[in-house]
């Protein structure tokens, strides 16, 4: 193999390794864009659950008031 052979050979090589690089990089970023968009979906979810939650609590604690209300009024 002569050097212009080699040189040729290793020039493939390097592109090769360009190109699965690239795409590697494009199915990270990607992945990147899918994981980002299911934590801001999940974040949002949350917020709904703790809103929910604190409702319920108070209305739990509404209903004791006015059970003890009418308790004392018993």
């Amino acid at each position: 193999m002569s050097a212009s052979e080699s040189t040729l050979a290793d020039l493939r090589e390097v592109s090769a390794r360009i190109d699965r690089l690239v795409e590697l990089c494009q199915r990270l970023s990607e992945e990147n864009r899918s994981l980002r968009q299911s934590q801001e979906q999940l974040a949002t979810e949350r917020a709904v659950l703790l809103s929910k939650n604190e409702q319920a609590r108070i209305r739990v604690e509404a209903m004791i008031a006015r059970l003890k209300s009418l308790e004392q009024n018993a």
